[in-house]
């Protein structure tokens, strides 16, 4: 029985290179980390497409927005000297409480001078009225001494005619003698006064006539004065009214009063000084009546339109405090547009920049008496646009 063979097992030898498997090791450990990579970017990719899609297309949002407010501009409406100043700076104020006092010693004086021509106006319309009434009345006496003097003229010439008669008779009879001389003499002078006093007549009733009619142009001038109006629509009396009322309105712009409610700002006025009317003295700041003026680029307008929600975060609260608005309109231009010194775009260098528009957006009137704003302070402003 033979015994079996023993082989032995062929010899290995490891001729590789130290180097090139350290390297192959890290070759393909860079290979995964850059496949970990790709797939890293491209779920980042797929989760920005779908918030986009779901969240980020439904929105646009800036952080270049400002509160703004139509602030109110106390200024006197004369030219006085300022005596009191009651308000300071930061302090809130009601609708109708007095911010300052001006001297009122012109206005009194005005006042007073005014109430006295406007009592003479009425004194003189009494007096017009008075004097049309007499002068009617001296119409009626123009037209019965018409009346006299008419009656004078007839009688005077019925005396003249009986005086010519007398006379012609006489004068037949004095050629054959039956009528003295002295007769004669006597019936020339009668005629010759019945004569005198026809023409007297006439004179009489031509004075008559020039007298009614200058009564007439007398009344006339009087009632065209007062007639058709009583004392209250009487055109002077009217006038003096009004300067009596402007009187009186100078007298109560003497005191400044709030026109809105709101907070003092930029108060200017200091007591002794002399104000011009116009001149502004302070700004009041109204706290419920803000609004924002976000400026969106122009990328990001194409469905941004009048009613779209805003919610709204301010820098002074933070993101604990979210406001909610609407948006009211955009504005009509660019601030390039209106700049005072505007863009030459039509230039050899020119560079293409997108630009910005304002768009106003009001805020919850609730919201903002629960947590107060500033004029121009900062605010991010998120639109819902779909």
């Amino acid at each position: 029985m033979k015994a079996p063979r023993v082989t032995s097992a062929p010899e290995t030898t490891d001729n590789s290179d130290p180097q090139e498997v350290e390297r192959d090791l890290r070759l393909a450990q860079r290979k995964r980390l850059f496949g970990l990579l790709a797939i890293g970017i491209v779920c980042l990719g797929l989760l920005y497409g779908l918030y986009d899609w779901l969240i980020g297309s439904r929105t646009v949002t800036t952080d270049n927005a400002y509160v703004g407010g139509n602030v109110a501009v106390v200024s006197p409406l004369i030219t006085s000297t300022l005596v009191a100043v009651e308000v300071t700076d930061t302090q809130f104020v009601k609708k109708g409480q007095i911010l300052a006092r001006l001297s009122s010693s012109d206005a009194a004086i005005a006042l007073n001078r005014a109430e006295a021509e406007y009592a003479l106006a009425r004194r003189i319309f009494s007096q017009q009225s008075a004097g049309g009434a007499a002068l009617t009345a001296a119409v009626t006496a123009r037209d019965a001494d018409m009346t006299s003097a008419a009656a004078q003229l007839a009688t005077a010439e019925a005396a003249l005619k009986k005086a010519t008669l007398d006379y012609d008779r006489r004068d037949a009879l004095a050629k054959s003698g039956a009528v003295s001389g002295d007769e004669l003499t006597f019936a020339t002078n009668a005629l010759a006064a019945a004569k005198g006093e026809l023409a007297l007549a006439k004179a009489r009733v031509r004075q008559s006539e020039a007298n009614r009619i200058s009564a007439e142009e007398e009344m006339a001038a009087s009632l065209a004065l007062t007639q058709g109006s009583i004392a209250d629509t009487n055109p002077a009396v009217i006038i003096a009214k009004s300067k009596l009322e402007e009187a009186r309105l100078n007298m109560n712009r003497t005191v400044l009063r709030a026109p809105i409610d709101g907070i003092i700002s930029q108060r200017q006025a200091q007591i002794g000084q002399r104000i011009a009317a116009g001149t502004p003295i302070m700004t009041i700041v109204p706290t419920d009546s803000l609004y924002v003026d976000a400026n969106f680029k122009e990328s990001q307008l194409a469905h941004v339109g009048v009613g779209k929600s805003v919610t709204l975060v301010s820098m002074l609260y933070g993101d604990d405090v979210v406001y909610h608005g609407k948006v009211m309109g955009l504005a009509g231009g660019t601030g390039n547009a209106f700049a005072l010194i505007p863009a030459q775009n039509a230039t050899g260098n020119w560079v293409k920049i997108t630009q910005r528009l304002p768009v106003r957006i009001a805020i919850d009137p609730k919201e903002l008496r629960d947590h107060p704003l500033r004029i121009g302070l900062s605010m991010e402003a998120e639109v819902q646009v779909r």
